[in-house]
Protein backbone atom coordinates (compact mmCIF):
# COMPACT_ATOMS: atom_id res chain seq x y z
CA UNK A 1 0.00 0.00 0.00
CA UNK A 2 1.44 3.34 -1.08
CA UNK A 3 0.99 6.52 0.89
CA UNK A 4 2.45 10.02 0.91
CA UNK A 5 2.41 12.91 3.35
CA UNK A 6 2.26 16.68 2.98
CA UNK A 7 2.62 19.44 5.56
CA UNK A 8 1.31 22.99 5.34
CA UNK A 9 2.80 25.04 8.15
CA UNK A 10 2.16 28.48 9.61
CA UNK A 11 -1.27 28.90 7.99
CA UNK A 12 -2.76 32.20 9.16
CA UNK A 13 -6.21 30.72 9.95
CA UNK A 14 -7.32 29.54 13.38
CA UNK A 15 -7.28 25.77 13.95
CA UNK A 16 -10.96 25.84 14.95
CA UNK A 17 -12.01 27.14 11.54
CA UNK A 18 -9.76 24.70 9.70
CA UNK A 19 -10.98 21.69 11.71
CA UNK A 20 -14.59 22.43 10.79
CA UNK A 21 -13.69 22.07 7.10
CA UNK A 22 -11.27 19.15 7.68
CA UNK A 23 -14.04 17.10 9.28
CA UNK A 24 -15.99 17.31 6.02
CA UNK A 25 -13.37 15.51 3.92
CA UNK A 26 -11.50 13.21 6.31
CA UNK A 27 -11.58 9.64 5.00
CA UNK A 28 -13.09 10.51 1.61
CA UNK A 29 -11.83 9.76 -1.88
CA UNK A 30 -9.37 12.39 -3.08
CA UNK A 31 -11.48 13.46 -6.07
CA UNK A 32 -14.63 13.86 -3.98
CA UNK A 33 -12.73 15.70 -1.24
CA UNK A 34 -11.17 18.14 -3.72
CA UNK A 35 -14.57 18.72 -5.30
CA UNK A 36 -16.16 19.52 -1.93
CA UNK A 37 -13.27 21.81 -0.94
CA UNK A 38 -13.21 23.64 -4.27
CA UNK A 39 -16.90 24.54 -4.13
CA UNK A 40 -17.03 25.16 -0.37
CA UNK A 41 -17.72 28.78 0.49
CA UNK A 42 -15.36 28.83 3.48
CA UNK A 43 -12.04 30.60 3.10
CA UNK A 44 -10.32 27.96 5.19
CA UNK A 45 -10.94 25.28 2.56
CA UNK A 46 -8.22 26.68 0.26
CA UNK A 47 -5.18 25.73 2.42
CA UNK A 48 -6.62 22.24 3.01
CA UNK A 49 -7.19 21.80 -0.72
CA UNK A 50 -3.61 22.87 -1.43
CA UNK A 51 -2.27 20.43 1.16
CA UNK A 52 -4.24 17.52 -0.31
CA UNK A 53 -3.06 18.39 -3.83
CA UNK A 54 0.51 18.51 -2.53
CA UNK A 55 0.18 15.08 -0.91
CA UNK A 56 -1.18 13.62 -4.17
CA UNK A 57 1.72 15.17 -6.09
CA UNK A 58 4.19 13.73 -3.56
CA UNK A 59 2.69 10.28 -4.09
CA UNK A 60 2.74 10.54 -7.88
CA UNK A 61 6.41 11.58 -7.86
CA UNK A 62 7.51 8.36 -6.17
CA UNK A 63 9.14 5.85 -8.53
CA UNK A 64 6.90 2.93 -7.70
CA UNK A 65 3.72 5.04 -8.03
CA UNK A 66 3.57 4.94 -11.83
CA UNK A 67 0.76 2.36 -11.79
CA UNK A 68 -1.51 4.34 -9.43
CA UNK A 69 -4.29 6.58 -10.72
CA UNK A 70 -5.76 9.40 -8.67
CA UNK A 71 -9.12 7.56 -8.62
CA UNK A 72 -7.62 4.94 -6.26
CA UNK A 73 -6.56 7.43 -3.58
CA UNK A 74 -8.26 8.52 -0.38
CA UNK A 75 -7.52 10.92 2.47
CA UNK A 76 -6.15 8.55 5.09
CA UNK A 77 -5.29 11.15 7.71
CA UNK A 78 -6.03 14.88 7.96
CA UNK A 79 -4.81 16.60 11.09
CA UNK A 80 -4.96 20.28 12.04
CA UNK A 81 -2.74 21.46 14.89
CA UNK A 82 -2.36 24.85 16.44
CA UNK A 83 0.89 26.74 15.91
CA UNK A 84 2.18 29.86 17.60
CA UNK A 85 -0.04 32.86 18.28
CA UNK A 86 0.73 36.43 17.38
CA UNK A 87 -0.12 38.34 20.54
CA UNK A 88 -1.41 41.86 20.03
CA UNK A 89 -3.15 44.43 22.22
CA UNK A 90 -6.10 46.68 21.56
CA UNK A 91 -7.28 49.59 23.65
CA UNK A 92 -10.28 48.83 25.84
CA UNK A 93 -12.52 50.91 28.04
CA UNK A 94 -11.29 52.72 31.16
CA UNK A 95 -7.66 52.80 30.02
CA UNK A 96 -7.22 49.04 29.85
CA UNK A 97 -5.66 46.90 27.14
CA UNK A 98 -7.24 43.70 25.87
CA UNK A 99 -5.14 40.91 24.38
CA UNK A 100 -5.85 39.74 20.84
CA UNK A 101 -4.56 36.31 19.85
CA UNK A 102 -3.99 35.90 16.11
CA UNK A 103 -3.84 32.14 15.71
CA UNK A 104 -1.91 30.07 13.18
CA UNK A 105 -2.14 26.41 12.21
CA UNK A 106 -0.28 23.41 10.81
CA UNK A 107 -2.06 21.00 8.43
CA UNK A 108 -0.84 17.42 8.05
CA UNK A 109 -2.31 15.27 5.26
CA UNK A 110 -1.66 11.59 4.48
CA UNK A 111 -3.01 10.28 1.18
CA UNK A 112 -3.03 6.50 0.61
CA UNK A 113 -4.01 3.97 -2.01
CA UNK A 114 -7.27 2.10 -1.40
CA UNK A 115 -6.88 -1.53 -0.40
CA UNK A 116 -8.66 -4.07 -2.57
Amino acid sequence: MMEAKALAKWIRVSPYKLRRVANLVRGMDVDAALNILHFNNSGSSLPIEKAIRSAVANLMNKQEASRISSDDLYVKELKVDGAFMLKRFRAASMGRAMRIRKRTSHISVVVAEKEE
